[in-house]
């Protein structure tokens, strides 16, 4: 099976070429057509060798994805089911801000942090997805929009779909290579977020890399006990370790942290939690923000149910008066399938269903 050209990053394009005798500036050509002008095929390459457009159609494709279903909200939110090579289906989400158009990613075929309340757990972790799987979701979105003619282009990127992110560190790192090209998407690190569930060893490599792409932790509970019980991750990287990695970043970067907070229904939307995390993130007040989510609902997680508007109000207010940065997230794409992987696993029942 071919891999898609978009694994490749433009340094290890441009070694691959030299190392097949074509000359340096053959991989800026290639790299034009793949990210500026965005070909479809290897052919379109009008000004590329025959030589060099040969090497590549055989040993490489271009886009490995297929759309199996798009979902449209009234809002302007479109959710992708895409389909791999393999079968697998992947989520990916565009979502409309004031700021421009961010699209969600998703990094593995399903997810191995078993999150008790989150859709994209149902389905374990089968593999990791490669670096061209990744961006060849960000292709096919602005494939999407470039088809509607309005000139628009994807502006931001969250890696925050299927999978834990730094579980698949190095296909992350190619991505965010090929993404923040200048001479390619040129997507600004700074308008890149990441966001891990924690897994603290990875915080402290990320931090070494000093980029300036944003990173985001998925908190949701502020003490132990509490989070053990929602994240199995917490066994793992409790919140003395994850704290401590968050501190080494920090230091490293000088770089604000965005702090994912779901709230549940009477688990941990008390305004006592509120008080334990403002605890927690005392120290770090001025390099943090706090992102509280309203939950979407899961058919198979019943036992959680989204947080009345008043526990909602309340935890935020908490967190104000005492001085921490936070904000409850605008809801985007509520009357589709909103949760992360909800989309994924209704499409998996029903062919299981059919066949």
């Amino acid at each position: 099976m071919k891999k898609s050209i978009y694994s490749l990053t433009k340094d290890q394009l441009t070694e691959w070429l030299l190392e097949r005798g074509q000359k340096k500036f053959r991989a800026e050509q290639v790299w034009n057509w793949l990210y500026v002008k965005r070909v479809q095929s290897f052919e379109e390459m009008n000004n590329v060798n025959k030589e060099c457009l040969q090497l590549l159609s055989e040993h490489f494709v271009m886009q490995t994805l297929k759309e199996s279903v798009k979902q449209e909200s009234a809002d302007g939110t479109i959710k992708f089911l895409f389909q791999l090579e393999d079968g697998n289906l992947i989520e990916t989400v565009l979502m409309r801000f004031h700021y421009g158009l961010s699209v969600c990613v998703t990094t593995q075929v399903g997810c191995n942090i078993g999150c008790s309340f989150c859709a994209s757990g149902l389905l374990k972790k089968s593999r990791d997805l490669d670096g061209g799987e990744i961006v060849g979701q960000i292709m096919k979105v602005q494939e999407h929009l470039d088809a509607q003619g309005k000139g628009e282009r994807v502006s931001h990127i969250v890696v925050m779909g299927i999978g834990e992110p730094f579980d698949n560190y190095t296909n992350l790192m190619n991505f965010l290579n090929v993404v923040n090209d200048q001479k390619g998407l040129s997507i600004g690190a700074r308008h890149i977020t990441v966001s891990t569930s924690g897994l603290a060893k990875k915080i402290r490599e990320f931090a070494d890399e000093q980029t300036q792409v944003n990173l985001a932790v998925s908190l949701h509970a502020p003490n132990d006990e509490l989070r053990s019980n929602i994240m199995i991750i917490n066994k793992a990287f409790p919140i003395e370790k994850l704290m401590d990695s968050v501190d080494y970043y920090l230091e490293k970067t000088n770089r604000r942290i965005t702090f994912e907070y779901i709230l549940l229904r009477d688990v941990n939307d008390h305004v006592e939690e509120a008080k334990q995390l403002a605890d927690l993130l005392e120290n770090k007040r001025h390099l943090s923000y706090v992102n509280l989510i309203p939950y979407n609902p899961v058919d198979e997680h019943g036992q959680y149910q989204r947080s009345t508007p008043e526990a909602i109000d309340a935890f935020f207010q908490t967190l104000k008066k005492r001085g921490i940065n936070c904000g409850v997230r605008t809801e985007q794409g509520t009357d589709i399938d909103a949760a992360c992987g909800q989309l994924r696993s209704k499409q998996i029942k029903k062919e299981k269903v059919a066949n």
